[in-house]
C-alpha cells in the first residue's frame, strides 16, 4: 500500500470529524463588520492539520474582516490567498508545497494578488520558505496574526513580508473569531496556546512557543455568545488542556501557580470545565487534547458531575512500551497510562476513549511494537489516529536518535494497528445496538439527504431518518445497526 493511501486510510476519521465541520478551502459565513469600510479586496483561506489550526483560521478571518477584507470561497477570485499549515509530519508539508502550485495561475491572472503561508510550517521554515517557494509573498507564524494587515501592505509594495516572532503572552483572547463555514451548531474555543512538553518527536513547542492560558472570563463570554447565536456544542482546545492554569496575579507562575489555592482568581482546567458547563444545561462541552501526565481525577469527577460535559476523552498513548515512551520524552510509562485509563473507567464508566499512536519510532523492536498492540487490546479505543513515525528536523529525536526502523516495517506495523483498531471499533459499535442515545443533530447525511446525522456524548456518529427534525436540536435515537465507523438508528418518540 502506498504512503499516500496509508495516510488517507488512517486520517479518514480525523477528516470526517474535523474537516466536514470546517470545510477545507471554504471561508466565512459571517460578514465583514458594517462599521468597517471595505477595501475592495477578497481573501481566501485553507486550513490543514489539527483543530487548533482551524480555530486559528477563524481568528485570522476576524482580523482580516476588521481590516476591510471580504471573503471568497473561490481562490481564483481572491486578492489574498492564505494557507494555514501543519508541520507535524513530512507528508503534511509536502501537501502544502503541492497545493501552492495551484495558486500560480491566480498571480498570473490577477495583478497584485498575494499568497501567504501561516501556522506551524511558516514558523518552522521562516524566511527559508520564501526562497524555497518563489510564489509565497507572506510568511506569518501562529503568534503573528495581528500583524497580518501590516504584512499584507508590506507585501503589496513588492517586498517579502515575514513575522515569525513567538510570544509568551499572545492568546487572541479579545478577538471574536469568525466561524468558518460553520454548521451553526458546533464550534471551537481556544483556551490556551503553545506547549511546554518537549516530546522528542514533536515540533509544536518550536512552532507554537511556550504554553500560556487564556483568561477564563473571555472563554466564558465566548461560550455564552455562541450559545445565544444558536450553537449547542463547544470544544475547548489546547495542545494540553489539562495543564490550563489562569491567574489574575502575575507573580503566580510555575510551581507557585500549581500550588496556589484555586478560586475565581486562580482557575484550573477542572474549574474551567465547570464554568463552561454552567453556561447552559443544553450546551454540550467537549475538550481536546489531554496529556496522560496531567489528567487529574478532578477533571474526571467534573465530567461525571455534569450531564452536558461529554463522556469522551482523547488520551494519546503514542506507544504502549515504557522504553519507547521514555525515548519519546512523554514523562509517563505504561503503568502510569494504564492507571489513568482505570481512573476513567472507574469515575466515568460510560466514557469513550480515543488515542494517537505512532508506529516505528526510533529503534522500536517487534516486542516493543507488540506492547502497543497489547495496550490497544486492553483499552479497546473507540477512535484512533494512527501514523508511521516521521522524523522532523530540529526535534530531540532528530538530534539524538537514528530513524532506523525500515519504512516497510513501519508500514506493516501500522497496518496491524489499523486492523486491530477496526475490530475494536466494530465491537464497540455492536455493543451500542439496542441502546438509546441523546444525539445533537448536526446536519444532513452526505450519503442520503433524507437522513440526518449527529453525535452522542461518546462522540460517535449516528445516522437516522430526517422526519420533521431540525438541526441544532436534540433527539433520542435507538441504535438498530452499525458499521465499524457509524451507528445507524431511528428516533424514539
Amino acid at each position: 500500500m502506498s504512503e499516500q493511501l496509508y495516510n488517507n486510510e488512517v486520517a479518514f476519521e480525523l477528516q470526517t470529524k474535523v474537516i466536514d465541520e470546517t470545510r477545507q478551502g471554504e471561508t466565512l459565513t459571517a460578514e465583514r463588520p458594517k462599521s468597517v469600510k471595505a477595501n475592495g479586496k477578497k481573501f481566501y483561506i485553507e486550513s490543514y492539520g489539527c483543530q487548533m489550526n482551524f480555530a486559528d483560521s477563524e481568528v485570522v478571518a476576524s482580523i482580516l474582516a476588521g481590516a476591510g477584507f471580504d471573503s471568497t470561497t473561490e481562490f481564483m477570485d481572491a486578492d489574498l490567498i492564505l494557507l494555514n499549515t501543519c508541520a507535524i509530519r513530512e507528508n503534511a508539508e509536502q501537501r502544502i508545497r503541492f497545493r501552492l502550485q495551484h495558486f500560480r495561475g491566480v498571480k498570473k491572472r490577477k495583478k497584485g494578488a498575494l499568497v501567504g503561508v501561516l501556522g506551524c510550517m511558516a514558523e518552522r521554515l521562516k524566511e527559508k520558505f520564501l526562497e524555497e517557494e518563489k510564489i509565497v509573498d507572506i510568511v506569518a507564524g501562529p503568534d503573528a496574526y495581528r500583524s497580518l494587515p501590516d504584512l499584507i501592505e508590506e507585501a503589496g509594495s513588492g517586498q517579502k513580508a515575514v513575522n515569525v516572532l513567538l510570544s509568551r503572552e499572545e492568546t487572541y483572547a479579545e478577538i471574536n473569531p469568525v466561524r468558518l463555514n460553520s454548521n451553526g451548531i458546533t464550534a471551537f474555543i481556544s483556551i490556551m496556546r503553545g506547549c511546554d512538553n518537549m516530546c522528542a518527536f514533536c515540533v509544536v513547542p518550536f512552532t507554537r512557543g511556550r504554553e500560556r492560558s487564556r483568561d477564563w472570563q473571555s472563554i466564558i463570554a465566548e461560550a455564552k455568545e455562541l450559545y445565544e447565536q444558536g450553537y449547542r456544542e463547544v470544544t475547548l482546545l489546547g495542545q494540553n488542556v489539562d495543564s490550563y492554569r489562569y491567574s489574575t496575579d502575575p507573580t503566580l507562575v510555575g510551581k507557585k501557580l500549581l500550588e496556589a489555592k484555586y478560586d475565581d482568581s486562580v482557575v484550573n482546567f477542572a474549574q474551567l470545565l465547570e464554568k463552561v458547563a454552567l453556561v447552559a444545561p443544553d450546551l454540550r462541552v467537549r475538550f481536546s487534547t489531554s496529556h496522560p501526565k496531567d489528567m487529574t481525577d478532578d477533571v474526571l469527577h467534573m465530567m461525571a458531575k455534569y450531564h452536558n460535559i461529554c463522556k469522551y476523552v482523547h488520551l494519546p498513548v503514542q506507544s504502549g512500551n515504557s522504553h519507547i515512551l521514555e525515548m519519546m520524552n512523554r514523562t509517563y510509562d505504561r503503568a502510569w497510562y494504564i492507571q489513568r485509563i482505570e481512573a476513567i473507567k472507574r469515575i466515568v464508566p460510560e466514557a469513550a476513549i480515543s488515542t494517537d499512536i505512532i508506529s516505528g519510532f526510533c529503534s522500536e523492536t517487534e516486542e516493543e511494537h507488540q506492547d502497543t498492540v497489547s495496550m490497544m487490546e486492553y483499552v479497546k479505543y473507540t477512535l484512533a489516529y494512527m501514523f508511521v513515525y516521521s522524523e522532523r528536523p530540529g526535534t530531540l529525536a532528530a538530534k539524538k536518535y537514528k530513524d532506523d526502523v525500515p519504512e516497510e516495517v513501519k508500514k506493516r506495523r501500522l497496518q496491524e494497528i489499523v486492523d486491530i483498531h477496526r475490530i475494536h471499533s466494530l465491537e464497540s459499535n455492536k455493543q451500542d445496538v439496542g441502546k438509546v442515545f441523546e444525539v445533537l443533530i448536526e446536519g444532513i447525511s452526505a450519503r442520503n439527504d433524507m437522513e440526518l446525522y449527529g453525535r452522542n456524548t461518546q462522540n460517535k456518529v449516528i445516522v437516522f431518518p430526517k422526519g420533521d427534525l431540525k438541526t441544532g436540536t436534540y433527539a433520542n435515537v435507538l441504535v438498530t445497526s452499525c458499521t465499524s465507523g457509524t451507528l445507524i438508528g431511528r428516533v424514539e418518540s
